[in-house]
């Protein structure tokens, strides 16, 4: 693949801590993305932004701040990851949809364009910049704006089930599925707003367990160990 968007749940960055990071399991997302960066992908990321905060389960907070609370918790993690990254060698950029001081740079298409082409991996936080639109939704808008192959899901699962399978034995793994029957079978791969953004965009999907070894790097080139949502 040429350019693909990565998606990290920020739950799985904190690899069972709850919150925060835990430091060697974002090194070693680095190491896998600097060994696909070497080999000439470009490489697009969205950060969940739950290793924070999970805003909609508080009653207290007006949800508009509570998404924006979130907002920030996911450009929090972007300047967080970015700077192992550059610790492991790689020139990055972030991005998000409103000013953020000198932290972030504004989106902008050319300007992504432009650093990929100089082989810098590109974050993108803040999601959409508007409340009511998860990770989800902004992952979906960007790849697709940005003209990415895929969206590669590296989750705390290994894939998509028929049921959850820590509620249900016998669950059963997809090793394909149709972006269709995500939505036919609310089978919640991303939440509904983004599912349909990738049907009508024909973007295609893969998700995967982060914790897996070499999980990213094999997946970015087609090697998933999980399942793939065809369009």
């Amino acid at each position: 693949m040429k350019r693909v968007m990565l998606k990290l749940s920020g739950e799985a960055l904190a690899a069972g801590k709850g919150s925060g990071y835990d430091e060697a399991t974002v090194r070693d997302v680095a190491q896998q993305v600097l060994a696909s960066v070497k080999q000439g992908v470009e490489v697009g990321i969205v950060i969940g932004g739950g290793n924070y905060w999970r805003g909609r389960t508080s009653e207290a907070i007006d949800r508009t701040k509570a998404d924006q609370i979130g907002m920030l918790a996911t450009i929090m993690n972007c300047i967080y990851v970015s700077e192992i990254f550059r610790s492991e060698g790689m020139e990055t950029a972030i991005f998000s949809p409103f000013a953020c001081g000198t932290m972030t740079e504004l989106f902008s298409k050319d300007r992504v364009n432009e650093c990929f082409k100089q082989g810098k991996v590109v974050f993108f936080g803040g999601g959409t910049g508007h409340p009511y639109f998860s990770t989800d939704t902004g992952i979906a808008l960007r790849a697709i704006e940005i003209d990415a192959e895929m969206i590669l899901l590296a989750k705390s699962i290994d894939g998509i089930y028929t049921a959850d399978p820590k509620l249900d034995p016998n669950a059963k793994k997809y090793e394909t599925i149709s972006i269709q029957e995500v939505l036919d079978k609310k089978l919640q791969v991303v939440d509904l707003t983004a599912t349909v953004m990738c049907m009508e965009n024909k973007m295609p999907l893969a998700v995967f367990d982060l914790n897996e070894k070499n999980s990213i790097a094999n997946a970015m080139v087609g090697k998933i160990n999980g399942t793939v949502v065809t369009v």
